[in-house]
């Protein structure tokens, strides 16, 4: 069980790595184009937010793919199963049980639903902060249809 625990918090670690700077790189980025002047308010709106969704999705895959790694190297799963398919499963807290750990290493799919669901509640405070910002930012300088009362 020791090992588990061990396994589940070096691979949550690393993932927390790769969330933090996928989340510095898709804020930057968010910042620099959000409060750019735009004669197409709504457009430049939906383009950031369309922006940032799409990085953050790439974060997920990545750290999904690090538990792949992470359940090939320990045999989490019974031989011949779909790790990219287990991990996803498990990271979305879809639990299917279609696929089932083995045994020895029942709670790595828990680990990983746990830091699944750490990491999209992190993404959802990103994708709202970016939000918010922009429409500060579209608001303070006048865009047409953005008022205060679109921020409430």
């Amino acid at each position: 069980m020791t090992f588990q625990f061990l396994v589940g918090g070096f691979v949550s670690a690393i993932n927390i790595m790769i969330h933090a700077l996928v989340t510095i790189g898709a804020v930057g980025i968010a910042r620099s184009a959000g409060l750019r002047p735009t004669k197409r308010p709504r457009l430049h709106l939906m383009t950031v937010m369309v922006g940032t969704a799409a990085a953050l999705m790439v974060a997920h895959t990545l750290e999904v793919l690090v538990w792949v790694l992470a359940y090939a190297i320990v045999g989490a799963a019974p031989a011949g199963s779909d790790l990219v398919y287990f991990a996803f499963v498990n990271y979305t807290t879809l639990g299917y049980g279609d696929i089932t750990p083995v045994q020895a290493r029942r709670l790595i799919g828990p680990m990983t639903a746990m830091n699944g669901i750490l990491m999209f509640g992190w993404s959802t405070a990103v994708l709202f902060e970016v939000l918010r910002k922009t429409l500060e930012h579209l608001v303070s300088m006048g865009a047409p249809g953005f008022s205060s009362a679109d921020r409430s």
